[in-house]
């Protein structure tokens, strides 16, 4: 048993001591340990399980987020892993292990800023990231590895620094290296956090995006996550990447072996100038670059007006024929069989 999962067992066979500890402001309901948050304010939205094989397991109605009571103790007290460590053994009376050398804190807005906020980060599935993705219409791919979420990402703006809930997202180079993030606050109930900017990137953006898929011959590149994801819902073969602005679209990079290029722009003039810029690029010689134009202001929006059926049948008229067969009727065929 690792050091982690033995200190967890640990804290769970003391569950409720550790809940009066660190949630004081909850009381004990049958079997449960009730309160508002992690934070221990008052409420009924988290719930920890006292007795039975899941004591010390909690979760948060509200966000999705969810653990053991090491995972608690590490968002109640805003500790790293180790730090964590140390507070449990420090709860239970364990000797503490020596320390050891913390890395020095990254850079704001920086590469490395960026790789640590999104290894803090869990895996999307059935969190309150998964749930607004899917009020979008959209399904998630496969493969959703570039996709996480924070139960407590912080923003800053003209109220200071708060801390809401966050899609998060990998911006990668064409090796898979991670090179920046992309954030989207959500509030509680699902939808985006009512902030002035819902939506931020940090880290190195330029020629870099998020992708879904990995490219070959054929690629898709939108301008937003969602609108990326809207395309991935309906061709889920087809590699996509989300290159977060019309500036960063006209400036992607791209693999050697690209030889069609499908720019899905929005409807407006700076999704127009990113398509021109990019057929203007020398860089893009050989490469064949087709516009795929949505119906309403973009394919997210076109995704929830008109749904899979007729999105498909809208983006058939786009496609070149070869591209038709392979991306939509085979995967049509595919998931008919």
């Amino acid at each position: 048993m690792s050091r982690a999962a033995d200190l967890a067992r640990r804290l769970g066979e003391q569950a409720e001591a550790v809940c009066r500890y660190y949630l004081p402001n909850g009381r004990r309901q049958g079997r449960y340990w009730i309160c508002g948050d992690v934070m221990g304010t008052q409420g009924r939205s988290l719930y920890v399980r006292l007795s039975g094989e899941r004591a010390g397991k909690f979760c948060d109605a509200a966000d999705g987020t969810h653990g053991d009571l090491l995972d608690l103790i590490a968002l109640n007290r805003g500790l790293d892993f180790r730090a964590a460590l140390d507070e449990a053994r420090g709860f239970l009376s364990l000797p503490v292990l020596p320390i050891r050398q913390v890395a020095p804190p990254a850079p704001t807005n920086s590469c490395e800023a960026a790789r640590r906020l999104f290894a803090a980060s869990k895996p999307i599935r059935g969190t309150l990231a998964e749930r607004y993705l899917q009020s979008r219409g959209i399904i998630l791919p496969a493969d959703v590895s570039v996709l996480r979420f924070h139960p407590r990402c912080f923003h800053r703006g003209p109220a200071g620094r708060e801390t809401w809930p966050a899609l998060i997202a990998a911006v990668t180079d064409l090796d898979g290296a991670i090179t920046g993030v992309h954030r989207t606050w959500l509030d509680p109930g699902g939808a985006k956090a009512p902030l002035d900017q819902p939506r931020r990137a940090m880290g190195h953006l330029a020629g870099n995006a998020v992708r879904l898929g990995v490219a070959s011959d054929v690629l898709t590149a939108a301008e937003g996550i969602e609108t990326a994801l809207a395309l991935k819902t309906v061709m889920p073969a087809m590699p996509v990447v989300a290159a977060l602005s019309a500036a960063h679209l006209a400036a992607l990079v791209f693999p050697p072996t690209l030889r069609r290029l499908y720019v899905a722009r929005d409807n407006d003039e700076a999704g127009r100038f990113a398509l021109g810029r990019l057929h203007a690029l020398s860089r893009a010689g050989d490469i064949d670059i087709r516009a795929l134009a949505p119906r309403t202001e973009d394919f997210n929006a076109d995704l929830l007006t008109l749904g899979q059926d007729r999105l498909r049948a809208w983006l058939a008229e786009q496609l070149a024929p070869d591209d038709v067969q392979r991306f939509l009727v085979a995967d049509e065929q595919r998931r008919c069989v």
